[in-house]
């Protein structure tokens, strides 16, 4: 894997679009008009991959930079509702890749995937340091791919209105700095008629509640020596869920850390999606020398390289729904006929597996 600043003709067009001041859209703009349109190539027939818009489960979003795909991977058979975003934070780029990884090659033979890579996708457009790369290449056996490594908030540009000079969720909770307004992990549940970030987070809740998703996943990335770094962070509802897996995942030798929500700081997915609606929600962090230092390498770091990162995320999430398997009715499991292996990825390089 290898950083390049010579990108594709239609990237930087794409991210050059994307970067237009923010204007709340007319009745009638598609949706996808204001976005980058991000490089995701699912192999699966056509007939089980629907690709929709996040704004068809809440138009306030179409015609926005905020607006952004979902994949719908669809076994045609009864079983969960699984839904997996990368890219709540576009600079934690593991998340990113494993969500790209999952929509491109996941095949479930009972229930259905529904994918977001690039949940933030206002956040894909600009980078906070110009020492850190705005794409990483990745080599695959079909050529190289590019992929946005962007910022960890809602550009600025997009929100719609200033930061304040303190941010406080209108639940209440900790004073934060103002610019933690445009930080969507902050966010939910969000708010229809809210400032940009407020309208994406609502467009979440409102697809989790209306497509009855059983089991919800927001991978992340922290710094290294962060004591977020390879933790699972659930809800208390589905504590035991992950208890189980963080077991199974020992016994193969990644170890990771377990904690519950907060009960006091709102506005984290996996908080406000568990309270809300009926899903088991869970928050994945990998460690990326990058966000420790901008001096870190988001892709080549000897200790926390891109492909171990990559294949933690898988793990956690295989690990999480089998748990969650275990426990539930024949019908409502979610079954693969194919998973991406997480060891290949580990040995062999994200570029493995990509398409």
């Amino acid at each position: 894997m290898r950083k390049s600043s010579l990108l594709p003709l239609v990237c930087a067009l794409l991210f050059a679009g994307a970067r237009s001041t923010f204007a709340a859209p007319s009745p009638g703009v598609p949706p996808g008009t204001a976005t980058i349109l991000h490089d995701v190539r699912p192999a699966q027939p056509a007939e089980r991959v629907r690709v929709a818009w996040l704004s068809e489960w809440f138009d306030g979003l179409a015609g926005t930079p905020a607006d952004t795909r979902v994949f719908i991977i669809d076994s045609g058979a009864p079983g969960a509702t699984v839904f997996i975003a990368g890219g709540t934070h576009a600079n934690e780029i593991a998340g990113i890749l494993t969500a790209v990884l999952l929509a491109e090659r996941a095949m479930p033979s009972a229930g259905r995937l529904l994918v977001i890579p690039d949940l933030n996708n206002s956040a894909s457009t600009y980078t906070e340091s110009a020492k850190m790369p705005s794409w990483i290449r990745i080599d695959t056996a079909h050529g190289p791919r590019f992929f946005k490594y962007g910022a960890r908030f809602t550009d600025p540009v997009h929100q719609g209105a200033p930061d304040p000079e303190r941010y406080i969720h209108p639940k209440g909770g900790d004073v934060l700095d103002g610019a933690e307004a445009r930080n969507l992990d902050r966010a939910y549940p969000g708010a229809p008629d809210g400032n940009l970030t407020q309208k994406l987070a609502w467009a979440v809740m409102t697809l989790l509640a209306r497509e009855h998703v059983d089991v919800a996943f927001d991978l992340h990335e922290a710094g290294a020596e962060s004591r977020l770094a390879n933790m699972i962070v659930a809800n208390p509802k589905n504590l035991d869920t992950a208890a189980l897996a963080v077991i199974n995942l020992e016994m193969d030798g990644l170890s990771m850390k377990l904690e519950p929500s907060s009960e006091t700081f709102h506005g984290l997915s996996h908080r406000e999606w568990g309270d809300t609606t009926n899903a088991y929600a869970f928050l994945i962090e990998t460690p990326n020398p990058a966000q420790s230092s901008e001096n870190g390498n988001p892709t080549e770091d000897p200790k926390y390289p891109l492909a171990l990162r990559v294949a933690t995320h898988l793990a956690s999430i295989g690990a999480i729904l089998d748990a969650w398997n275990d426990g539930c009715a024949a019908d409502r499991r979610i079954v693969f006929s194919y998973y991406p292996d997480w060891r290949v990825v580990q040995d062999q390089g994200v570029g493995a597996l990509l398409n």
